[in-house]
Formats: structure tokens, sequence, C-alpha cells
């Protein structure tokens, strides 16, 4: 009798699709983002505006004569002087309150020494220092918008065509397909807004160099306006998540468009007209918030009859985190919808 030892057999490895499969997923999801023609032709776009920006300031920006700062002089002193009337006519007035000091009814007398001529000219060199964050605020804000219509057409699309029914046979695991796409999506909008942000210090290099100012910057300069810039990336890789969140739920990008543009153009006047109070929980102002060096600063007016506004500073921590609350409340309702709804 011969005994046959049989050798254990080794677990089957996993088919080589199987293995690839999610490498392969996000090299196809990032190959096709790129080769988008809607995002090239905004690439395209942000390019020739770039051009025609910096155009404009090279033209604007100089060194004024001194006919134009005698004619800033002339503006300041007419304000001075027109503002002084005004306010002789209030402190004359017979029914103004007795019982109120005339600079709180009045307001204090106006100096022409309270006011810098260089505010006036309508051609001053370009001053680095005061224009660096407004610059990169501005910037952050054009690369959010356009970050928003491409977050809601990279997944609207998907839903328009039904190619993503398409892509759940080569890929089932529906919340693989989208965490990749949400990723390639972050990855993307990280890079326009880097890319806005560079674009900025090129277009402020320029105007520095041939028509600007060349003082000293101050100490810390460079760190602040980093750190502007930085919140500002930020803000356009909210703003394209958002985008996509909200186009995936509504399974539109036209619907999703429409909702944005109802609350920016319309809820957040109304709210501002009647629930002043609210208006520190706008997405607009802790978007400011988030991305001014210092916060932003919303005054609040509840009644007629209040002498001053109420002011609430937006900071950075809260606009970040707002927004941040908000997207993923949006973004985690359309793919729980996304991941139990039927596709076909």
């Amino acid at each position: 009798m011969s005994t046959v030892v049989e050798q254990p057999q080794a677990a089957p490895a996993d088919p080589p699709a199987e293995r690839t499969r999610s490498g392969s997923l996000f090299r196809a999801e990032l190959h096709r983002f790129r080769s988008r023609r809607f995002i090239q032709v905004l690439v395209g776009l942000l390019v020739v505006g770039w051009v025609a920006a910096t155009v404009i300031g090279l033209l604007n920006f100089g060194e004024p004569t001194d006919a134009d700062r005698a004619d800033a002089q002339a503006q300041i002193e007419q304000m001075v002087e027109d503002q002084e009337f005004y306010r002789q006519q209030c402190l004359d007035d017979p029914n103004r309150p007795e019982d109120l000091p005339p600079e709180e009814v009045c307001g204090p007398p106006m100096t022409a020494d309270e006011f810098r001529a260089e505010d006036f000219l309508t051609k001053a060199p370009f001053d680095l220092e005061s224009s660096a964050s407004g610059g990169a605020v501005g910037f952050g804000a054009a690369a959010a918008v356009l970050a928003f219509l491409i977050g809601a057409t990279w997944i609207g699309a998907e839903w328009s065509t039904r190619s993503i029914v398409a892509l759940l046979f080569w890929v089932p695991q529906r919340l693989r397909v989208m965490g990749t796409k949400i990723g390639v999506l972050v990855l993307g909008a990280a890079a326009l807004g880097v890319l806005a942000q560079v674009a900025w210090l090129a277009m402020a290099g320029i105007l520095r160099a041939t028509v600007g100012t060349d003082a000293d910057l101050p100490d810390g300069f460079w760190g602040e306006l980093l750190g502007t810039q930085a919140r500002s990336v930020l803000l356009v890789v909210l703003a394209a998540v958002g985008g996509f969140g909200l186009a995936n739920v509504v399974r539109n990008t036209g619907a999703s468009l429409g909702i944005g543009f109802v609350y920016f153009a319309i809820i957040e006047t109304a709210v501002g007209a009647f629930r002043p109070t609210w208006q520190p929980w706008l997405l607009t102002n802790n978007a400011i918030g988030l991305a001014m060096p210092d916060g932003y600063t919303v005054y609040i007016w509840e009644s007629a009859r209040q002498m001053e506004p109420t002011e609430y500073l937006v900071t950075n921590l809260q606009g970040g985190v707002l927004l941040a609350a908000v997207t993923t409340v949006v973004v985690a309702i359309g793919v729980a919808l996304f991941a139990k709804r039927d596709l076909h």
C-alpha cells in the first residue's frame, strides 16, 4: 500500500482585476477629469482673464503727476466743505434734539488732514502691501465660483448621460465609486485654487516691478499673505465639493445651479432685509470670514431706531467650520441616496 501525501492548497489569489480595480478607477477618473472639455475651456478663460486684468492694471497704475495730486487735494477740500455745510445746517436746525450733544446728532467736524491724497488719485503706484490680501481673496472667490460649476458638472454630467450606471458595471461598489470621484474633485479643486493664487502673485509681481512702489514690505507680510492664500484654496475646495454634493442630491446640473442662484441672489438678500440677526450665519459672510486675514465684521441693523449697528465678527474658524459642516451634510445626503436608491 502506498501513501499519497497531499500538499495543502494555497488560497486562491485575488483576480488581477480585483487587485487593480481601485487604482485603475482612480487613474481613469483622474484622466476623465483632466480631459473634460468644460474644464479645459474654463482654464483657457482664466488665462485670458488674467492677461486682461494684468493689462488693465498696467494701464491704471502708475506715477501720478503734479496735476493729478492737485486735483486729488481739490476733491478732498470740496468734500470737507460740503460736509461742513450740511453739518452747519444740522446745527442750525431748530428741531435738533437739545438733550443730545451736537456731535452725536450732526457728527464731529471734518478736516482735510483726515484724508490721504493717494486715496483720491485716479492713477497711483501699485502698492503690494495694501493690495496683497484683497487680491488673494478676490482671486480665491473667482476660483471658488468656477470650482462650484466644475463640481456640479462633474457629477451632473454623469447623471445626465447615465454613464455612472455603466461605471457601476465595472466597479459595483457604490461608495468606492463616489469616494474616488470626490477625491479626484478635491485634488482638481486644490490645484485650481493654487493656480489662482500663483496667478495673483505673478500679476502682483509684474505690477510692482513696472508700475508699483518699491517700498520695503513690513515684517510678517509674507506669512499673513500665505495664510490668506491657504484659506482661499480651502474655500475653493469647499465650493467644488459643495457643488458636487448639491448636484448629486438633485441629479441634475441645471437644477443645482438654479438652487445656488436662488439661495445667493434671493434668500440671502431676503434674510438681510427681514432677518438681519441671521446674517452672521449666511454662507457668503462666512466665506468672506474664512478668507479674510482678520475675519469679517457684519453690521446688523435690527431696527430703524437703532443709532449704532450691532457688530458681529465672523472669524476664520467660524467661517471654516460652518462651511465645512454644510458641505459635509450636503455630500453625505447625496452619497446616502446614491448608495440606496435604484439607479435604473
